[in-house]
């Protein structure tokens, strides 16, 4: 009773509130055979029932009874017929069982079989590739250290969270060669990834093999698969994490870090060496072809001086006196073109001269450098001939000053020749005779 009611606090009226013909009306609300009376008397009105005489209660018959019981029966049968009928969708796989025993295999689309408890159906998606995660759960942060802290073979641990992606090629093996499908592929991948990992030093493992570590994972998932049986086909593996433990992450970031800086200095060093290593054998191979032409040259030379003193040899035995007039004039010769001296006969010559000495000088040293060189002396180039023959007595003065401090030299220089000469001759002449 609400408190805005005027008559709350007092006492109601015999009749007021109160249903009529309720006998209980002193006793609460009423019992549940009554609800029950009053549901029966409901369904034989509805299907023919009378009414007892006895104040209008009513009383349903048997006929009624029986009605409302196969209408009831009925709806229930349609219910419990209506339970077999299931859907498969595209990309699916419908395994019905009779009392646990496989019946038949359905296809896409609507299907209908026994209901419980005679038969049961089971859907079976073949098409989409389901995943199994190992060392975490949805995200890489929610850890289940049980599952991803690893130990290797050099006794360090590491923490490996990984992905298996598979789909099931078999929905009969898959449905009835074990029990808990998904958890059997997820031990299967957390038992080989650990004898990897123990197999590998953690070097290995965290830089060196980690690409390798998922595609030996994948090969020996599916074999051991296989060998339980289970119908399914491994796509791959995705290893999400590999890193040392939380506790030691720091260390293990400044050796990699350290690591890095060496990869670093040795791909440095590598390039400087690829860069330094053909200049120098480029370098030694020309050094040995400029020593092989060497050596040729030398050789090609000392053969051609060979031969040419074997001809002279065979000329002189030949003419020993004129084989070595002319040995000596072409010696002569070599010295006297290369020479940078003037001599000047101031006895039959006059007193202005014109010597080019400039050009003589200019014909020396060229003729030195061709000897360096290894070719012949070089000619002087001819003199101008719009240059005066003769130059003023000014000029003519210091050259012949020149010319008369060196006659004496040259004038002992040339007597020594003439007795040598002489002294040849003579000898000649004697040998002839």
């Amino acid at each position: 009773m609400s408190l805005n009611d005027p008559r709350w606090g007092h006492k109601p009226k015999s009749n007021e509130g109160r249903r009529p013909n309720n006998k209980n009306d002193n006793e609460g609300p009423p019992e549940l055979a009554e609800l029950w009376n009053d549901f029966n008397q409901r369904l034989n009105r509805l299907f023919g029932g009378k009414r007892g005489g006895d104040g209008g209660k009513f009383r349903p018959d048997a006929r009624g009874i029986g009605l409302t019981a196969t209408v009831v029966g009925a709806i229930a049968l349609l219910i419990w017929l209506a339970s077999g009928a299931f859907i498969v969708q595209e990309g699916q796989v419908g395994i019905v069982t009779t009392f646990g025993k496989l019946s038949h295999v359905t296809g896409a689309g609507f299907n209908w079989h026994w209901p419980a408890p005679f038969q049961a159906h089971d859907i079976v998606n073949t098409a989409q590739p389901q995943t199994a995660e190992i060392g975490y759960r949805a995200n890489v942060r929610n850890k289940q250290p049980n599952e991803a802290l690893m130990l290797t073979g050099d006794e360090n641990i590491v923490d490996v969270q990984f992905s298996v992606q598979y789909k099931i090629k078999d929905p009969v093996a898959w449905a009835f060669n074990n029990r808990d499908q998904v958890q059997t592929v997820r031990d299967a991948a957390e038992t080989v990834v650990r004898e990897l990992v123990g197999q590998n030093r953690m070097d290995t493992v965290l830089y060196e093999g980690r690409d390798k570590l998922g595609a030996q994972a994948r090969e020996a998932i599916q074999l051991m698969v296989d060998r339980y049986k289970m119908g399914a086909d491994i796509v791959g593996v995705t290893m999400q994490s590999v890193q040392p433990p939380d506790q030691v992450v720091a260390a293990f970031e400044d050796a990699g870090k350290a690591q890095e800086e060496r990869a670093r200095a040795r791909s440095e060093a590598q390039a400087f060496a690829d860069d330094i290593i053909p200049q120098a054998k480029g370098r030694a191979a020309r050094l040995v072809q400029d020593a092989e032409g060497y050596r040729a040259q030398v050789v090609n030379q000392a053969t051609g001086a060979a031969a040419r003193f074997d001809k002279v040899v065979a000329e002189y035995a030949k003419a020993p006196a004129v084989t070595r007039d002319r040995m000596y004039i072409e010696t002569m010769q070599q010295i006297l073109s290369s020479t940078s001296k003037v001599m000047i006969d101031t006895k039959n010559g006059t007193n202005q001269v014109y010597l080019p000495l400039d050009r003589l000088l200019a014909q020396s040293t060229a003729n030195e450098a061709a000897r360096g060189a290894g070719s012949g002396p070089v000619m002087a180039p001819p003199q101008n001939p719009a240059q005066p023959a003769q130059q003023p007595q000014a000029q003519s003065q210091p050259q012949q000053q020149s010319s008369t401090a060196t006659q004496p030299d040259n004038a002992s220089g040339e007597s020594a020749r003439t007795r040598e000469l002489r002294s040849r001759d003579t000898g000649r002449e004697r040998e002839s005779r």
